[in-house]
Formats: C-alpha cells, structure tokens, sequence
C-alpha cells in the first residue's frame, strides 16, 4: 500500500517536472541541467527498485513487533491523524541522525550531492536508506498502529516532500510556522555554514523549532556538499561515502578511531584535520581542506 502510493504519484511526479522545467527555462532560471537530471531519475529508479525488495521485510519485521502492541488505536480519522503526526516525528530523527552519523549519512549523502535545486532533485534517493529505515519506525508498531497503516503514512510523507524541492515558490506566510515549506527545504539543501544540519522536517517543521535545528532562510543557497564530488555517475553517486568511510576506518591508527570513523558525525577525524558540521560553525569556515571521505552537506 504503502509503495503503491508512491508509484501512482509517479505520473504526476513527471508532469510537475516538465512544467517547472519550461517555467525555469522560459525565466531564465538556473534550473535544470540533463545530466544532473538523469542521475536523479536514475537514483529514483533505483529507490523504487530497492523498495519494491524490501517491502515484504518492512511489513513483517513491523508486524513481529505489533505482536507486543501496548494498546489498541483503533480506526477512524483521529488516529490517521495521530500516525502521521507520529510518522513524521519518527521520519525527523531518521532524518536528523542519517546526518549526524556518518554511516547513516553515507546512506543518504548522495540526495544531497547535487548542485542544482529543482523537482528532479526530490527524486535522487538512496540506495541504502531503504535498509537503515528499518531502525526507526517499529515505536509505531509497539505504540499499536497496524503495520500497513504505518507504511502508508511513511509513503504519504515521502510524497509529501516532492513538492517543497523548487524554486518557485516563495515563503508562504503564516504556513511557514507549521508546515515544511520550499523555503525550508532550501535551506536544508545549502552548503552555507549557517543552513548545515539545519530543517529536517518531513511535513511539520515544528519538530526543528522544537529541537533548535531550525533556520530561515536569508542568504542566497549555495547547494550541494561543502566538497562536492562532481560526478554524474549514478554508481559513484551512491557509493562514494560507503567506500570513503570505509577507507578511514581501515587506515585508522587504533581500533577507536575506526569506529569513530564509522559512528561519529561525517568530517570526524581524532586529529581535527577535517570538521563536523558544528565544528565549521563554530570556526566560522567551511574551507576545509579534506579528502572526499568528509564531504558534507545538509
């Protein structure tokens, strides 16, 4: 249920994007590039595939914790409404920690990797994540929401999030105190150093409010990673990190640095020869000198 919901947005998904493309196109915009584009759809292919696999494991490890269910929500539309509030709190920490641990962000770098900002970007998903989600939504299970409600709400939320990834659209008033919002969004694709690690939020931006990971957007976006790879290749776009990471670790000088490599925030490193997001801010710089094994975006 869940993915079929996805896929039946797909269509629309492509009208949207033809019609930002000609409007972009027709302004003057800096909007899409074909490359760029294709990587994305590439990645979207890739996360649908990947999902249509993991669908089947999604649903029964979520029905083996509903076994343990503490009570019974019910139906109707109140408790629609309490899972999707609840999906996105869920889907805010999933986001929040696939940036501050850098194994989970070696799963979800690539949809920051691009340096353009249009609908196509919303599409360059992991090829990873559907793996590392399985750590984050079983509370809703044990909470007593029914496993496929649970994946529906997960689904409505990703299609959700399609949207907000344009220029386009403005700020959009007192919207902006609640929802997540293209505005937002922006702002958690920059490499500027105030917008890193910054708007998580999947549908309700109060949980950055809430947890002060929240920032507006002033200064003009500068998109992508803070050492962006320049590459078009779907393959190198997916896996960089991975490997990256992985290199560290392995040339670690003692067993705590290679799990620190692995656990500690993306730029750790024991010497401080490349930075954390916070570590930037703190210094006031993001020119770090780093192999790409520490590229680092929102």
């Amino acid at each position: 249920m869940d993915l079929d919901l996805t896929i039946l947005a797909i269509p629309a998904f492509v009208l949207l994007m033809v019609a930002e493309a000609t409007i972009t196109s027709s302004r003057r915009i800096h909007g899409y590039e074909p490359r760029d584009t294709a990587t994305s759809l590439i990645m979207g292919i890739g996360n649908v595939l990947l999902n249509l696999v993991m669908k089947s494991a999604h649903y029964v490890f979520l029905a083996m914790v509903a076994n343990y269910a503490l009570i019974d929500v019910g139906t109707g539309w109140l408790p629609w409404l309490v899972l999707l509030v609840a999906t996105d709190f869920c889907y805010y920490w999933f986001h929040r920690l696939h940036h501050e641990v850098r194994f989970l962000w070696a799963a979800h770098v690539n949809h920051h990797s691009s340096r353009r900002y249009n609908l196509s970007t919303a599409l360059r998903q992991s090829w990873t994540t559907p793996f590392t989600s399985l750590l984050f939504y079983w509370p809703l299970a044990l909470i007593g929401f029914e496993p496929m409600h649970i994946l529906a709400a997960s689904a409505l939320n990703t299609v959700y999030q399609f949207w907000i990834h344009t220029e386009l659209i403005g700020t959009m008033g007192p919207l902006e105190w609640i929802f997540n919002t293209p505005s937002h969004h922006r702002v958690h694709h920059g490499r500027n150093i105030e917008y890193l690690d910054r708007n998580y939020a999947g549908i309700f931006i109060v949980w950055d409010r809430l947890f002060r990971s929240f920032e507006p957007e002033a200064a003009a976006v500068d998109y992508g990673l803070t050492k962006n790879i320049d590459t078009y290749n779907p393959l190198r776009v997916a896996f960089h990190e991975w490997s990256a990471m992985l290199r560290d670790a392995a040339r670690a000088d003692t067993w705590t640095d290679a799990v620190n490599y692995i656990l500690q925030p993306p730029g750790w490193s024991p010497d401080g020869s490349t930075l954390t997001a916070p570590q930037m801010r703190e210094q006031g710089t993001t020119a770090v000198v780093c192999p790409p094994a520490a590229a680092r975006t929102v």
